[in-house]
Formats: C-alpha cells, sequence, structure tokens
C-alpha cells in the first residue's frame, strides 16, 4: 500500500528541487555502505541542535552580573541566536546545492564549537559576536538535517525521525540540568560552564568528517530540476494560507524561546535555587518529547487540525498562568503543562508546513518562508520580555504579553489548520 503524501513529505529536503549528478548518487551509495558511521553522526549533531541554547538559560544571572546588563541587554544573550536562525535559514538550501549536505553539516558544527568559544570570551562585543555564529550554525543543521534523513532513510524515516528528534531533546534537557552543577565544579566559572559543551560540538564534527571525506566532490554538481510551479502557480509568498502557517510557527517559537531565554530567572526571582531551576527548566526541555512524538501523529490522521490548535495553545497559555499566580509552588506542574504545549505545538507547526503543501517542492518553500520568518519573529520574544521586565520590575507583565501571543497564535492557528493547501 502506498503511504499518504503527508507520510512522504514529513521531512523536508532543503533540495527537493534538485536530484544528484551520476557522481552525487555514487557518493551517496557510498555513504550508505557505511549506515553506522551516519547515524552515529545523525545523533551527535542532533544533540548539538539546542544544547548551545540550553546552556545560557540557567546562567544568564551569572552573565549579567559580569558584564554589569541590564534584563534588556541581557536578552540579547538569547535573542541574537535565535535571530540569526532565520537569517541562516536563508542560506542554508544554497549552501547545501553549492557544497554538499555532509560538508555544509560538518562546517556547521565547526562553526558551532566556535561560537561558543567566542561566546565566554571576556567581552561583551564576543558574548553577542559567539551568539550570532551559535545561531547561524544551529540554522544551518536545523534545516538540513531533516532533508539528510528523508534522502538517505526514505523507508525508515518515521523511526529516524525519532532518532533525530529525541537526541535534540535529550541534548537540551541534560544540558539544562548540568549547567549550574558544571558552574560549581568548574570554581564558581560561567564562562568554563558554557565553554565545555564546544567539546560536544568538536566531537560531533571528528563523527562526520568520514562522511565528508567519502563524499568529497562527488556531491557538490547537483542537477537542478526544472518542476514547473508549484500547484498554484505562485509564490508561497503571496498566499494568505502560507502567511497563517508561517505566523503560527513564529508565534510558537516566540512563547518557547521566551521560556528558553527566562523560565530559570522567573523561578529564582521567586527564590528558588539556580539548580533547583535549572533541574525544573531540563523538565520542561524533557517532557516536550511527549507533545513532540503525539500531536503529530494525530493531526496526520485529521483532515482539519483545528482542534490541536485550540489544544496545545490552552496547554501554553494554562502554564504561563500558572508561571504569573504560583511559579514556585507550581513549578514543576506548569514545566509540564508548559512542555506539552511547546513540544504540541512545534510538532503540529512542522505538520501544518507539510499538510498544507501539494507538492514537495511547496512545502521545501513554505519550510523556508517558515522557518525564515518564524525565528525572525521569535527573536523579539526573549528581547521584548527582558525590557518589559526591566521596566515594570516583575514578570506578570511581561507574562501577560506572552498571553496575547498565546491568543493570536490560536486566531491564526484555527486559520491555518483548515484543510486547505498553498
Amino acid at each position: 500500500m502506498a503511504r499518504p503524501e503527508s507520510d512522504r513529505l514529513l521531512l523536508l529536503d532543503a533540495e527537493a528541487d534538485v536530484r544528484p549528478s551520476p557522481r552525487g548518487a555514487a557518493a551517496r551509495r557510498a555513504l550508505l555502505a557505511h549506515p553506522v558511521l551516519l547515524l552515529v553522526g545523525i545523533v551527535l549533531a542532533s544533540l548539538n541542535m539546542r544544547a548551545a541554547l540550553a546552556s545560557v538559560s540557567p546562567l544568564v544571572g551569572e552573565i549579567s552580573a559580569a558584564f554589569g546588563l541590564s534584563s534588556t541587554a541581557s536578552s540579547l544573550v538569547t535573542s541574537v541566536p535565535v535571530l540569526f536562525l532565520g537569517v541562516g535559514a536563508l542560506v542554508a538550501p544554497w549552501l547545501a546545492r553549492r557544497l554538499g549536505t555532509e560538508q555544509v553539516l560538518l562546517g556547521a558544527l565547526l562553526l558551532l564549537a566556535t561560537g561558543i568559544l567566542v561566546r565566554v570570551l571576556p567581552s561583551v562585543y564576543a558574548l553577542y559576536g559567539g551568539g550570532v555564529l551559535v545561531g547561524t550554525a544551529i540554522a544551518l543543521l536545523n534545516v538540513l538535517m531533516p532533508g539528510l534523513i528523508k534522502r538517505d532513510f526514505p523507508d525508515r524515516a518515521a523511526s529516524m525521525t525519532s532518532v533525530y528528534t529525541g537526541a535534540m531533546i535529550a541534548g537540551a534537557t541534560v544540558v539544562a540540568a548540568s549547567s549550574v552543577p558544571l558552574e560549581r565544579a568548574f570554581g564558581g566559572s560561567w564562562e568554563a560552564s558554557l565553554a565545555f559543551w564546544s567539546l560536544l560540538a568538536a566531537v560531533a564534527a571528528v563523527a562526520w568528517l568520514p562522511q565528508v571525506l567519502i563524499t568529497r566532490g562527488r556531491t557538490g554538481r547537483e542537477v537542478r530540476v526544472v518542476p514547473g510551479t508549484p500547484r498554484t502557480g505562485r509564490s508561497v509568498w503571496r498566499s494568505a494560507l502560507a502567511w497563517q502557517v508561517t505566523l503560527f510557527m513564529g508565534l510558537q517559537s516566540l512563547w518557547s524561546y521566551v521560556l528558553i531565554a527566562w523560565m530559570p530567572t522567573i523561578f529564582t526571582d521567586q527564590g528558588m535555587s539556580p539548580s533547583t531551576a535549572g533541574v525544573v527548566f531540563a523538565f520542561n526541555n524533557l517532557i516536550q518529547v511527549a507533545g513532540a512524538f503525539l500531536v503529530p501523529l494525530l493531526a496526520g490522521r485529521m483532515r482539519d487540525q483545528r482542534p490541536l490548535v485550540a489544544l496545545v495553545t490552552s496547554l501554553v497559555a494554562a502554564g504561563y498562568v500558572g508561571l504569573m499566580v504560583a511559579p514556585v509552588t507550581g513549578a514543576w506542574l506548569w514545566a509540564a503543562v508548559l512542555g506539552v504545549g511547546q513540544g504540541g505545538a512545534v510538532g503540529l507547526a512542522l505538520t501544518l508546513i507539510v499538510l498544507r503543501s501539494g507538492d514537495a517542492v511547496t512545502a521545501s518553500r513554505l519550510s523556508g518562508m517558515a522557518q525564515t520568518v518564524g525565528y525572525l519573529l521569535a527573536a523579539a520574544g526573549p528581547l521584548v520580555a527582558g525590557a518589559v521586565h526591566e521596566a515594570t520590575g516583575g514578570w506578570t507583565v511581561p507574562i501577560a504579553l506572552v498571553l496575547g501571543v498565546c491568543a493570536a497564535a490560536l486566531a491564526v492557528g484555527l486559520l491555518a489548520a483548515r484543510d486547505r493547501k498553498v
């Protein structure tokens, strides 16, 4: 029995409109003759895809104190990488077609390791400049990893997606829980705690090196396919439905990156110890697996995903209300509710890109639009939340603003979840 179109498109390929040259195809066959190397490389790269972002949040107080940063300036530590997640998404497909996916992934991991080290140099400019490198590197990984899995494991896409997403969330969970203990182990040095995770990126780069050597010189000459126009005959940028999907992607990213930037600080401002706040934050990352796994499965079996939009936005809103009224006493509950909602929302946003697209090329272009605009929008979240917190001296108003974001996400999500095609 043929698989549904949504299953075949579930992993969006940044190279959907190209096909390999004969030398490129030979290189891929050679690479797939060593599947253990490829699997290890995928797992190690995936571990890095959130780690460098999750490592900062539990230490933002120490970083701010070291440089004398205001809440607004502190928020840039997380906003700058998110901003460049959107910018990097623009160039990833072009780099993959020109240089080959394996080579770009290796370069991204080396860039990530470099960015992490630059970020801990004794200069506020290096702190932000390292964030630029980190965000660009993660953007390349975000865009190219799903396409690589779809290309090389077409018959095991579901299981490999579980491996890839599970490793990504596991990396974020372990790093978030370890940041404060590592700081203490290194004698109170937040710089050493952050720099430690450059080793994880370096190890992943070493694992990708054999794959680059196998494919070297044979994947950079792809043949562009001319598929005609997407099914609508017009650019996705001119489609109202594409903008609805994109805005849902951006707004759910915004509420998540506010939590990535500020959740531990919300707890510590109410008297929780930094180490406990870090563990609660790690638990929030871990519980996202449940939503990210279940919601896309349900979405793929429904013609209309509006009930799921209402569910995930309601969970996130409820969790934020909990952070407003009883942040410490209900910390574990709010972390769990938010985690299921966050994971479900990102899984639903990615699935809507597929379900609202009529073909692979449209899906690839809509993915690029949604990631670029979405991350640019999301980058404003930590910055605005930090600025409002500084102006008001508390978290009530920033959280109220995020509840407004939840309402906006619900509105555009209900439109995006209708059974339509771009």
